[in-house]
């Protein structure tokens, strides 16, 4: 048997079918024998582990891992899976340990890194440990030799979606991750692609899957879109793509094959593809369903956005928000700042460029975050060099210093001086005040007045500093952050 782990990575009302290893039992459905325990719907994932030990034993145990709060879950809950069944072997996968695979392979009870795309890793992997198959011979895997010494072979080159099995959704309780959202009552999410073909040097997508991109054709989107609606009712979707949007035709076909199903969406796109689509397939994509649309802008300064690689210019930002109001699609903004080279320019900058933005499209979803690094297959972004030592094995990530540093709360970096980063928490914080997110359903419209009343008066006069009045109001009305509703 095969036990598939998805350790605690969201809040209940953000809780959502979990893609990552849905993909995986893919692969292996109706071919082996596994069971899928999700710490997002069971409280007692470790009780549910030691239930299933008890029946068959696992011949592996593979942990989807992203960085931050699923990480810090896997960690004790791999330590107690050890210690109770030390021959059982562990591999972990997801960002996490494609990002760090030595890191993870540090930890006593991993002993496998799936880097990249798993499908097929877990396949072979699967193999090797029955003795059909020569672990060094599996790329995409990293794992320790009988003296300890990591070893990493050769990536695994990236595959589309339609080379793959559909998830076996009846694998789980969906009534647990079919929940409301401001796009419907009855919200599910999928991925159309895998990757990202861009090289911007601040993301990890890019190191963990080195610039590639692979997408399921449209067929299939629709098709799998039209069983989730039939089965489960479901009338909204959030793509959980890095990049949803390709090439313009295929954003048309699609935006005509989903039309007819009803159902409104979220997904990530880029500033400068959307932008140049012409009017015909923006109001298609409307038309279609899209309610709102991320983009990462990043910056508002030219030069930041150069040193990112980010491929981007803030006036493409401007237009594009200028012209999707038109279109009548939400675009929400996402901004990480404090450059390691001149972190005070450019949140100023950025700041004067957010309002700029808001004035332009009033409706844009602004999101402000800090940059914080992570390793790069090439330069990274603001040369942090000798500026920063990443943590070398996961207990240290999940320590409060570095936890803090991955979620963004404090990230405590060498480059980001107490005032700056002040500042701006300080904007988010009114910005987002003022102007209460969309997605927040469940705030009632006296809070969203209140929020309003509060920070109109800061907002116009540009003042920022100590605005303990709106923290005071956020906590009494529970205002929803999209950028922190995972953790």
């Amino acid at each position: 048997m095969i036990i598939f782990l998805h350790p605690r990575a969201a809040s209940p009302r953000s809780r959502r079918f979990p893609l990552s290893v849905l993909a995986l039992a893919a692969v292996i459905d109706g071919k082996e024998t596994y069971e899928i325990v999700d710490g997002n719907v069971d409280v007692d994932a470790g009780g549910t582990l030691q239930s299933l030990q008890q029946g068959t034993p696992a011949e592996l145990l593979a942990v989807s891992v992203m960085p931050g709060p699923q990480m810090v879950a896997a960690i004790p809950l791999c330590r107690s899976f050890r210690e109770k069944w030390p021959s059982a072997p562990i591999a972990w996968g997801g960002y996490f340990p494609s990002l760090y695979p030595d890191t993870a392979l540090n930890a006593g009870y991993v002993d496998f890194v799936a880097r990249g795309q798993g499908e097929e890793t877990l396949t072979e992997l699967i193999a090797a440990l029955r003795g059909d198959r020569d672990f060094s011979r599996i790329r995409g895997l990293s794992f320790k030799d009988d003296a300890g010494r990591h070893l990493h072979n050769p990536d695994r080159v990236l595959r589309g979606p339609d080379d793959f099995p559909w998830y076996p959704y009846h694998r789980l309780d969906a009534s647990r991750y079919i929940l409301p959202t401001f796009l419907g009552s009855r919200t599910a999410v999928h991925q159309a692609s895998i990757g990202c073909a861009f090289r911007c040097n601040f993301c990890g997508v890019a190191s963990a899957y080195g610039s590639r991109q692979k997408a399921e054709s449209p067929e299939r989107t629709v098709a799998i879109l039209r069983h989730l609606k039939d089965r489960y009712a479901v009338n909204a979707i959030q793509f959980f793509d890095n990049n949803f949007f390709l090439q313009e035709d295929r954003a048309r076909e699609l935006a005509e094959r989903v039309t007819p199903l009803g159902i409104r969406w979220w997904c990530e796109a880029r500033i400068d593809t959307v932008l140049a689509y012409s009017d015909t397939t923006l109001y298609a994509l409307k038309r279609a369903g899209a309610r709102m649309i991320y983009f990462g802008a990043e910056s508002g300064s030219d030069w930041v956005l150069t040193q990112m690689s980010k491929q981007v210019e803030s006036r493409q930002t401007l237009a594009l928000a200028e012209r999707i109001r038109r279109i009548g699609i939400v675009p929400e903004f996402s901004f990480l700042l404090g450059n390691p080279n001149d972190p005070e320019r450019d949140a100023r900058e950025s700041i004067a460029f957010i309002r700029r933005l808001k004035s332009v499209n009033p409706d844009a979803e602004i999101i402000v975050q800090h940059y914080v690094p992570t390793p790069q297959r090439e330069t990274m972004y603001g040369d942090v060099d000798g500026k920063i030592r990443f943590p070398v094995t996961p207990e240290e990530w999940a320590k409060p210093r570095w936890y803090d540093f991955t979620i963004r709360k404090n990230p405590r970096l060498p480059w980001l001086q107490s005032r700056t980063r002040r500042r701006i928490n300080d904007f988010e914080l009114v910005v987002n005040s003022r102007w209460p997110t969309i997605q927040d359903i469940r705030l009632p419209r006296w809070g969203r007045s209140l929020l309003r009343m509060l920070s109109s008066w800061r907002y116009r006069l540009g003042v920022y500093a100590l605005p303990l009045e709106l923290k005071w109001a956020q906590k009494t009305v529970h205002l929803r952050k999209p950028k922190v509703e995972s953790l």
